[in-house]
Protein backbone atom coordinates (compact mmCIF):
# COMPACT_ATOMS: atom_id res chain seq x y z
CA UNK A 1 0.00 0.00 0.00
CA UNK A 2 1.35 3.42 -0.92
CA UNK A 3 1.80 6.22 1.59
CA UNK A 4 0.76 9.77 0.71
CA UNK A 5 4.43 10.73 0.35
CA UNK A 6 4.77 8.09 -2.38
CA UNK A 7 2.46 10.14 -4.60
CA UNK A 8 4.94 13.02 -4.80
CA UNK A 9 6.57 13.28 -8.20
CA UNK A 10 9.88 15.13 -7.92
CA UNK A 11 11.46 16.24 -11.14
CA UNK A 12 13.70 18.99 -12.50
CA UNK A 13 13.46 21.30 -15.51
CA UNK A 14 16.29 19.52 -17.38
CA UNK A 15 14.98 16.96 -19.81
CA UNK A 16 11.40 18.20 -19.67
CA UNK A 17 9.63 19.17 -22.87
CA UNK A 18 9.45 22.96 -23.26
CA UNK A 19 5.66 22.94 -22.65
CA UNK A 20 6.21 21.35 -19.21
CA UNK A 21 8.82 23.85 -18.06
CA UNK A 22 7.69 26.62 -15.78
CA UNK A 23 8.49 30.17 -16.73
CA UNK A 24 10.36 32.32 -14.17
CA UNK A 25 8.08 33.08 -11.25
CA UNK A 26 5.66 30.33 -12.26
CA UNK A 27 5.29 27.40 -9.90
CA UNK A 28 4.14 24.00 -11.07
CA UNK A 29 3.77 20.76 -9.19
CA UNK A 30 2.26 17.41 -10.09
CA UNK A 31 0.63 14.94 -7.72
CA UNK A 32 -1.01 11.64 -8.57
CA UNK A 33 -4.76 11.22 -8.59
CA UNK A 34 -5.28 9.08 -5.51
CA UNK A 35 -8.95 8.19 -5.89
CA UNK A 36 -11.57 8.48 -8.59
CA UNK A 37 -15.25 7.66 -8.97
CA UNK A 38 -16.04 6.57 -12.51
CA UNK A 39 -19.80 6.91 -12.33
CA UNK A 40 -19.71 10.46 -11.02
CA UNK A 41 -16.60 11.68 -12.89
CA UNK A 42 -14.83 12.54 -9.63
CA UNK A 43 -11.07 12.64 -9.11
CA UNK A 44 -9.30 13.29 -5.80
CA UNK A 45 -5.70 13.82 -4.77
CA UNK A 46 -3.06 16.18 -3.49
CA UNK A 47 -2.85 19.53 -5.27
CA UNK A 48 0.34 20.36 -3.40
CA UNK A 49 2.31 19.15 -0.41
CA UNK A 50 4.43 21.58 1.60
CA UNK A 51 5.80 19.18 4.23
CA UNK A 52 5.80 15.38 4.01
CA UNK A 53 4.29 13.37 6.85
CA UNK A 54 7.84 12.60 8.05
CA UNK A 55 8.57 16.34 8.45
CA UNK A 56 10.66 16.71 5.28
CA UNK A 57 10.09 20.00 3.42
CA UNK A 58 9.09 19.46 -0.23
CA UNK A 59 10.80 21.27 -3.11
CA UNK A 60 8.95 21.70 -6.41
CA UNK A 61 10.39 21.25 -9.92
CA UNK A 62 12.12 24.64 -9.71
CA UNK A 63 13.56 23.77 -6.27
CA UNK A 64 11.13 26.23 -4.66
CA UNK A 65 9.48 25.64 -1.30
CA UNK A 66 5.92 26.65 -0.45
CA UNK A 67 5.46 27.35 3.24
CA UNK A 68 2.31 25.71 4.66
CA UNK A 69 0.76 29.11 5.52
CA UNK A 70 1.36 30.38 1.96
CA UNK A 71 -0.13 27.21 0.49
CA UNK A 72 -3.15 27.64 2.75
CA UNK A 73 -3.65 31.24 1.58
CA UNK A 74 -3.26 30.24 -2.07
CA UNK A 75 -5.78 27.42 -1.68
CA UNK A 76 -8.33 29.71 -0.05
CA UNK A 77 -7.87 32.26 -2.85
CA UNK A 78 -8.39 29.59 -5.50
CA UNK A 79 -11.54 28.29 -3.81
CA UNK A 80 -12.94 31.76 -3.31
CA UNK A 81 -12.19 33.15 -6.78
CA UNK A 82 -11.82 30.32 -9.30
CA UNK A 83 -12.88 26.73 -8.46
CA UNK A 84 -12.39 25.66 -12.08
CA UNK A 85 -10.15 22.90 -13.38
CA UNK A 86 -8.56 23.06 -16.78
CA UNK A 87 -6.76 20.78 -19.16
CA UNK A 88 -2.96 20.85 -19.23
CA UNK A 89 -2.86 24.59 -18.36
CA UNK A 90 -4.11 25.28 -21.89
CA UNK A 91 -7.85 25.75 -21.43
CA UNK A 92 -10.38 25.99 -18.63
CA UNK A 93 -13.86 24.59 -18.23
CA UNK A 94 -12.87 20.92 -17.91
CA UNK A 95 -13.73 20.41 -14.23
CA UNK A 96 -15.31 21.98 -11.17
CA UNK A 97 -13.86 21.88 -7.65
CA UNK A 98 -16.06 19.84 -5.30
CA UNK A 99 -13.68 19.25 -2.38
CA UNK A 100 -10.82 21.20 -0.85
CA UNK A 101 -9.05 20.98 2.48
CA UNK A 102 -5.67 22.28 3.50
CA UNK A 103 -4.13 20.04 6.14
CA UNK A 104 -1.92 22.08 8.45
CA UNK A 105 -0.17 20.83 11.57
CA UNK A 106 -2.78 22.62 13.68
CA UNK A 107 -5.76 21.17 11.79
CA UNK A 108 -4.31 17.66 11.82
CA UNK A 109 -3.87 17.92 15.59
CA UNK A 110 -7.36 19.40 16.09
CA UNK A 111 -8.89 16.50 14.13
CA UNK A 112 -7.15 14.00 16.36
CA UNK A 113 -5.15 12.51 13.49
CA UNK A 114 -1.93 10.97 14.82
CA UNK A 115 1.23 12.98 14.14
CA UNK A 116 3.14 11.72 11.10
CA UNK A 117 0.04 10.33 9.39
CA UNK A 118 -0.69 13.13 6.91
CA UNK A 119 1.51 15.67 5.18
CA UNK A 120 0.92 19.42 5.43
CA UNK A 121 -0.75 19.91 2.07
CA UNK A 122 -3.77 20.73 -0.02
CA UNK A 123 -6.17 17.87 -0.84
CA UNK A 124 -8.66 18.48 -3.67
CA UNK A 125 -11.48 16.80 -5.54
CA UNK A 126 -12.83 17.74 -8.96
CA UNK A 127 -15.92 16.73 -10.89
CA UNK A 128 -14.67 16.40 -14.45
CA UNK A 129 -17.30 17.90 -16.73
CA UNK A 130 -15.50 17.43 -20.05
CA UNK A 131 -16.07 13.92 -21.44
CA UNK A 132 -12.78 13.85 -23.40
CA UNK A 133 -10.81 14.88 -20.32
CA UNK A 134 -12.58 12.25 -18.20
CA UNK A 135 -11.63 9.55 -20.74
CA UNK A 136 -8.00 10.65 -20.35
CA UNK A 137 -8.31 10.42 -16.56
CA UNK A 138 -9.77 6.92 -16.87
CA UNK A 139 -7.12 5.64 -19.29
CA UNK A 140 -4.26 7.10 -17.26
CA UNK A 141 -3.24 9.83 -19.71
CA UNK A 142 -4.02 12.35 -16.96
CA UNK A 143 -2.90 10.56 -13.82
CA UNK A 144 -2.15 13.53 -11.60
CA UNK A 145 -3.10 17.07 -10.70
CA UNK A 146 -0.93 19.98 -11.70
CA UNK A 147 -1.18 23.41 -10.15
CA UNK A 148 0.29 26.64 -11.38
CA UNK A 149 0.40 30.17 -10.15
CA UNK A 150 2.61 33.17 -9.72
CA UNK A 151 4.72 33.96 -6.69
CA UNK A 152 7.55 36.17 -5.58
CA UNK A 153 10.77 34.29 -4.91
CA UNK A 154 12.43 34.92 -1.58
CA UNK A 155 15.57 33.32 -0.19
CA UNK A 156 14.74 30.59 2.30
CA UNK A 157 16.05 31.02 5.79
CA UNK A 158 18.42 28.23 6.73
CA UNK A 159 17.02 27.92 10.24
CA UNK A 160 20.29 28.87 11.92
CA UNK A 161 19.26 32.47 12.45
CA UNK A 162 21.77 33.80 9.91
Amino acid sequence: MKKFSDFIVKNRQEGLPEKNRASPGMLKGKFAIAKSDNGRHLAFGWASIAVKNNGEVVEDWQEDIIEPAELENAAYGFVELYREGGEMHERGGAAVLVESVVFTEEKIQAMGIPEGTLPAGWWIGFKVTDEDVWEKVKDGTYSMFSIEGTAERAEAEDGSGT
